[in-house]
């Protein structure tokens, strides 16, 4: 193993972007499926971090540090990233890590352009909602994904209560569930400092 992978302290804001699927060419290069179509991420971080999924590891086993390896290329392969990594030099070591998550620090995203979000900064903020006249409190958003056309919001709904907001559940204690399409239509404006989202989603939906 190269010095540059190596299984030292990883850092607080590792960001999953990723999984190695596949070995790509003879000499060492790994194909990554990107989570989303946020894949510069992938292309431009000097590091990524190596970890095997949990559910992969038998039943008691501990549960392995991410490794860390530079990142000496990467590109775009239609809708996946080729990378070499140091330290990985042939067909036979990029095999090795086909099925490992890949990570990076949220510290090393370049900073993204006017009006646009990197996901991992939406979850957790507050939407809010002036479909009825004054903002009202929708949820918090718990995931974002891509359904083809563009980015949806898993909300987990919320109301506010006495001592702040509270979780809206159903009969079965589950929490309630809306999708909010991240499109300007939709969505008058983000403020990820005060970690708030403003909407006119209507509340029935």
């Amino acid at each position: 193993m190269s010095d540059a992978a190596t299984s030292g302290a990883a850092p607080a804001d590792l960001v999953e972007l990723g999984r190695v699927t596949a070995a790509y060419g003879i000499r060492g290069w790994v194909k990554v499926q990107p989570h989303s179509a946020q894949a510069e991420v992938l292309r431009t971080a000097s590091h990524w971090w190596l970890t095997r999924p949990v559910p992969e590891l038998a039943r008691g086993a501990v549960v392995s540090a991410p490794v860390s390896y530079k990142v000496l290329q990467a590109r775009s392969q239609g809708a996946t990233v080729a990378a070499q990594l140091e330290g990985v030099s042939d067909r036979n070591q990029a095999e090795a890590l086909r099925g490992l998550l890949v990570q990076a620090s949220r510290g090393a995203f370049p900073a993204p352009e006017e009006d646009e979000y990197y996901w991992v900064d939406l979850i957790g903020c507050s939407l809010w909602s002036d479909a009825e006249g004054d903002p009202v409190l929708v949820g918090v958003v718990d995931e974002v994904f891509d359904n083809g056309a563009h980015a949806v919001l898993k909300v987990l709904r919320q109301r506010q209560g006495p001592d702040g907001p509270e979780p809206m559940l159903n009969a079965r204690g589950k929490s309630i569930e809306t999708l909010v399409p991240f499109v300007r239509a939709h969505i008058h404006a983000v403020d990820l400092a005060a970690r708030r989202i403003d909407s006119d989603w209507p509340m029935d939906l």
